[in-house]
């Protein structure tokens, strides 16, 4: 299995970054929004990548972090999404953006996606609903990095997932509410009482 790849960037093309390692160029799919923050060809790059191999194909596809890599894993492992339906989704929304969809019940968001219907969307959110941590996502929109997170109380995170919801209806971007209500968290134990904290941070 191929883990990640550390070489010369050598090209982006549509939906594909060329890297060059020691002479080889290996070909990886990627997000169009990981694609976009590659650095210009000849800088080196680090990729995290999957290897997918099939009958009549191996391809390999790439993501930025770990983090990236790790929701490519939950969406494919959803039955009737291959990785290039996981890439599609992924080259739709951002991974957290994604992570937000599936936490609210945001099929229509989902299936937004190429090739990826409403049922398939109501699927996705049904299989991985429990797998998303709402406290990871609040700690990766405060710091901008993957930070494990602490066990807290399910009604503790309830009531922030509610108030990200909230917010997200007023308006409000759904990166900058979850940082807004991480920051107000402490010592909140209503919606209400944690939505009046979070504004305050948005204004």
């Amino acid at each position: 299995m191929i883990s990640y790849v550390r070489g010369e960037l050598a090209a982006v093309e549509e939906q594909k970054a060329i890297v060059d390692v020691g002479g080889i160029g290996y070909g990886i799919y990627m997000p169009n929004q990981a694609l976009s923050r590659l650095p210009r060809p000849g800088n080196e790059v680090k990729i995290y990548t999957y290897f997918s191999v099939r009958e009549d194909a191996m391809q390999l596809f790439g993501f930025l972090t770990r983090d990236d890599l790790e929701i490519f894993r939950l969406v494919i492992g959803v039955s009737g999404i291959g990785p290039k339906g996981g890439l599609n989704i992924l080259s739709s929304m951002s991974p957290d953006e994604l992570r937000f969809a599936v936490m609210s019940g945001d099929a229509k968001a989902i299936s937004a996606a190429p090739g990826i219907g409403k049922k398939t969307a109501e699927k996705l959110i049904l299989e991985l609903k429990d797998k998303i941590n709402i406290e990871e996502m609040l700690d990766r929109a405060a710091y901008g990095e993957s930070v494990p997170a602490e066990n807290e109380a399910a009604a503790g995170e309830g009531i922030q997932a509610e108030a990200v919801q909230a917010l997200v209806a007023l308006g409000y971007g759904s990166a900058e509410s979850m940082k807004a209500v991480k920051k107000a968290a402490d010592g909140c134990e209503s919606v209400e009482e944690l939505l009046k904290k979070a504004l305050g941070f948005l204004f």
